[in-house]
This record gives C-alpha cells, sequence and structure tokens, in this order.
C-alpha cells in the first residue's frame, strides 16, 4: 500500500496478485471495500488494484466542487503511482462514470472496460427512481452509520437484505469503518448529476467492453445499462436476472466467471 497525491490530494490505494492489471473504481460514497471479494476471485490470475476515491475511505477529503473528470484523473494518478502505463478497468455505477471519461480522457491508458450497473448519461438516459430519491434525500441529515443502514438496502434487489441478513450486516460494518462524510458524499453526487446531464460520446470508445447490469437495479435504471451496450461499439452485454445495484456483492462468484471470460477474452 502507498499513498499518492493527485492533485494536491492523497489517494489511499493497494495491490494484489500478479499479471496483467486491472484497476477497479468504485461508485457514489463507497470506497475500496466493496471490491474485497471480487478482488480475491481475480487476483489469482490478474495484478488487482484498488483505491478510495476522493471524498471517501481513507482518502483525502476535500471540500467540493468534484467532477467526473477530475475522478478519472484521480484513477490515472493511481496508475502513475504504480508505474502501470495501461490496465483492465472496472467501473461500477458512478465508478463506470469514471472508467468512461478516464477511456475517453486518458484512451492510452486503458486496455479494456468492464462496467457495472452504470450509463453513458446524456439526455436518453433515464434518472434515479423517484422512491430511491426520496429515500436518500429524507435521510440526507442523518449520520453516516444511519444513513447508511437506511439507504444501502435499495442498492440490492428487492428482499436481498432480508433473506441475506449476515452478508448484508458484514458489508455495512465495511462501509461504516471509513465512512463517507455527507459534504464529500454530496460533492460526489453533484459530480454524478453534472455527468448525466452531459453525458460522453461513448461512441468514440475503441477498447473491449463489457457492460453488466442487474434487472431489479433500483438506483441506475437498467434500460440505462442497455443503451450503453448498444451504443459502445462492439460491447458485449450481459443482463443478470434477479439482480439489484450491486450485483457483485450479491453473487461474487457468479460476477467473478463472467469477467475472467471476458478479460481473458480481451
Amino acid at each position: 500500500m502507498s499513498e499518492p497525491r493527485r492533485q494536491g490530494v492523497r489517494l489511499w490505494k493497494a495491490s494484489v496478485g500478479a499479471g496483467a492489471p486491472v484497476l477497479m473504481i468504485s461508485g457514489l460514497g463507497y470506497s475500496a471495500w466493496c471490491w474485497d471479494e471480487l478482488r480475491d476471485e481475480l487476483r489469482g490470475h490478474w495484478r488487482v488494484l484498488t483505491f478510495d476515491n476522493r471524498g471517501t475511505g481513507r482518502s483525502d477529503k476535500p471540500p467540493a466542487p468534484y467532477s467526473i473528470p477530475m475522478l478519472a484523473d484521480d484513477a490515472a494518478g493511481v496508475l502513475d503511482a504504480f508505474g502501470i502505463d495501461r490496465a483492465h478497468v472496472i467501473g461500477h455505477s458512478m465508478g463506470g462514470y469514471i472508467a468512461q471519461t478516464l477511456a475517453l480522457n486518458h484512451p492510452q491508458r486503458v486496455r479494456s472496460l468492464t462496467l457495472i450497473g452504470t450509463s453513458p448519461g446524456g439526455a436518453a438516459s433515464q434518472p434515479v427512481p423517484a422512491a430511491t430519491q426520496q429515500a436518500w434525500t429524507a435521510a440526507a441529515q442523518l449520520a453516516p452509520q444511519d444513513y447508511a443502514r437506511r439507504t444501502m438496502p435499495l442498492s440490492f434487489a428487492p428482499g436481498w437484505t432480508d433473506a441475506h441478513p449476515r452478508e448484508f450486516d458484514r458489508y455495512l460494518a465495511r462501509r461504516l469503518e471509513f465512512p463517507t462524510p455527507a459534504e464529500c458524499w454530496l460533492a460526489q453526487y453533484n459530480a454524478c448529476v453534472e455527468f448525466i446531464v452531459e453525458g460522453v460520446p461513448v461512441e468514440h470508445l475503441r477498447v473491449p467492453a463489457l457492460v453488466m447490469h442487474g434487472d431489479a437495479d433500483r438506483v441506475v435504471p437498467f434500460e440505462n445499462g442497455r443503451q450503453l451496450a448498444q451504443r459502445l461499439p462492439g460491447a458485449r452485454w450481459l443482463p443478470i436476472e434477479g439482480a439489484g445495484h450491486l450485483p457483485y456483492l450479491e453473487d461474487p462468484p457468479g460476477v467473478a466467471a463472467a469477467i475472467r471470460e471476458f478479460l481473458r477474452g480481451a
């Protein structure tokens, strides 16, 4: 582990395994803990790099504003700190926004894209469902531990947390070990809103891509993933039946198997 500075911000990062590098980029308010299961599934074949986005986990938490291009530059800085020229990139949700932007702004750094539960943004994209948005707003003033317990179930498929209480409690505890302050969550959220409004020209990307999306996603509507796969040249589309916004936490072995197959071909 080491802590590179990027644009005056110290970012926590880690590397495990050996082989071609795979960079994992987490979503809104989340940090590297969310990749633990998937990382362990992949580390036997690839060198897996994880880091905490600015504002989360063990990284610095500078004041707003944040932007997706800023966070993409941070990700490029993580590769620089490890001395890596080019990597496979896995991005979830906001991490997918960052991954797409990294591939557009730093095309020489990205070997392939795996995009999970994310969107290309733009006028055709569907917003966060109203019920989810209302739940986030209603809990906005709560302490981080109360906010997470109240809202995190929405990121899983309906009924998943009731059926898997031990797994949910374990994930919640890891999330709260290094909680994201409300002001940093809001800074990331506003960066996401700007990305969704403006969108990105994913048609310009020329790297192998796998797009995965749960059809029970209550955060980023399923149709956004379908649109992304249709617009990305040559992308492979993998809908996941019955999965929510966090399929790699609901079924780490299943998601890892699909990613392993894709990365071997890429």
